[in-house]
């Protein structure tokens, strides 16, 4: 079986530091940042590099400012999830 591995891309201008995605993701991969976006809210950075791709941080945004890439060692980088704008429930199938 191949290895996955993720990657997330945050827009920080957009994040207001609630902090729910550091304690939906399972690797601890998310952290609060000391610097202030233009908005004066801590945000969201990844520290480390050991994303799986899981889309828990994805999922429970609020603001829906995160994007979850997921790749394997036989295929690139993938675009796997995005939540925008969600007003009402939502149904989110994810691909394996």
């Amino acid at each position: 079986m191949a290895k996955v591995k993720g990657d997330i891309l945050i827009d920080i201008e957009k994040c207001k530091g609630c902090e729910i995605c550091t304690v939906a993701c399972p690797q601890s991969t998310l952290e609060l940042s000391r610097k202030l976006n233009s908005k004066g809210y801590h945000y969201v950075v990844k520290i480390k590099d050991n994303c799986t791709g899981c889309t828990n941080c994805a999922l429970v945004c609020p603001e829906g400012i995160i994007r979850v890439y997921r790749k394997t060692d036989k295929a690139k980088k993938e675009h796997l999830a995005t939540i925008t704008d969600v007003k009402n429930d939502i149904t989110v199938t994810v691909r394996q």
